[in-house]
């Protein structure tokens, strides 16, 4: 039996997705073409491609692409033979017509619709287009630390009432323990009859032990990333957890070689900041705030000169999802008053 569910595991592949948070949505023509061409003999079964935020994403707010959605997806396309191609959107950032059609009829194979963990509802029309479209469509639910489990349950049901082929959680500020993805993941396979697929960040250091622990809970897909390579504190890396589940005597349909080739000689090279677990990925994780949020955290900390770490903690307080980014300036804002504040009050009482 736990042979049988082994070999159903599926890999998405987000790295020239999630990855472009990393570098503020730049990746290059020769970047996408560069890691395709080899990714495409290591056997994922989706490769998912574009802004950090899905299709029509590319703002000022967000972070204006380098390349645009459909020269991405053009060169995606044309070096993925083996491989499926994946989209990714978040209604009200995309639309149907102005970006799913479009980049279905460039050719993507798969489109993932995303929203908040408890909005699932504004996600139905899209879900429903791309299945009456003949193209694989999963539901997402971002951010998904912040539901009730029952809550979180019925969101993922609406998803498979529209039509989704499957539901995945996204950790998205990288804030699961242990025992919250086994909970989850376990309820979710008790309750639906469509595939249940898991998104680990790296926060607080758990995002392979987390992903596996929703594989041996039954999670049928894991979407990480080759080197990590994401938002903050990064993604599950692909390459330690396929070598895990090997270790373990996982027959997969896996080169690791090559993924760990497309790790070393293409995606160490598309980002000169070390990925890893530095205070404010750690922080991140633990207020529980999408890790995409650093560098406005980072940049009002400076303007402001508060500590970015009490930004953080306040944001998660507030319980910012993404789309809330200009919140940032206003916690600065207010945290800088406190600061003053306080300051004179120490300073008069030191007086009397």
């Amino acid at each position: 039996m736990e042979g049988d569910n082994l070999k159903k595991l599926m890999l998405f592949d987000s790295t020239l997705r999630d990855g472009s948070h990393a570098i503020k949505h730049q990746l290059t023509k020769d970047n996408i073409t560069d890691y395709c061409k080899i990714i495409d003999s290591v056997g994922m079964d989706v490769v998912i491609v574009g802004h950090g935020n899905g299709l029509g994403a590319s703002s000022l707010q967000t972070g204006l692409s380098l390349l645009t959605d459909e020269e991405m997806i053009f060169l995606a396309r044309q070096n993925l033979k083996n491989t499926k191609l994946g989209a990714f959107l978040i209604p009200g950032y995309g639309t149907i017509y102005n970006d799913i059609a479009p980049a279905l009829k460039q050719g993507v194979d798969l489109v993932c619709v995303a929203s908040h963990c408890t909005e699932a509802n504004i996600t139905k029309q899209h879900i429903q287009y791309v299945r009456n479209n003949n193209a694989e469509v999963y539901g997402i639910l971002m951010m998904y630390h912040m539901a009730p489990l029952k809550t979180l349950v019925d969101e993922a049901k609406k998803m498979q009432e529209y039509g989704a082929y499957g539901v995945i959680i996204m950790d998205s500020a990288g804030a699961s323990t242990p025992v919250m993805v086994q909970e989850t993941i376990r309820e979710l396979k008790n309750t639906l009859d469509i595939k249940i697929g898991f998104h680990p960040h790296n926060n607080l250091g758990l995002a392979v032990g987390n992903a596996y622990i929703a594989y041996k809970e039954g999670a049928d897909i894991i979407d990480g990333t080759v080197r990590g390579f994401g938002a903050g504190a990064g993604n599950c890396q692909l390459e330690p957890f396929i070598a895990l589940l090997q270790k373990e005597g996982v027959e997969l349909d896996i080169n690791l070689y090559e993924m760990l080739n497309a790790s070393e000689d293409i995606v160490s090279k598309f980002n000169s900041k070390n990925q890893g677990l530095d205070a404010l990925s750690i922080i991140s994780g633990l207020s529980g705030v999408f890790s995409s949020f650093a560098p406005h955290v980072s940049n009002a900390s400076k303007e402001f000169n508060v500590d970015s770490r009490d930004i953080f903690i306040e944001l998660g307080k507030r319980k910012v999802v993404g789309g809330q980014e200009d919140i940032v300036v206003d916690v600065a804002m207010n945290l800088a008053q406190k600061k003053a504040k306080d300051e004179t009050s120490y300073l008069v009482g030191s007086l009397l």
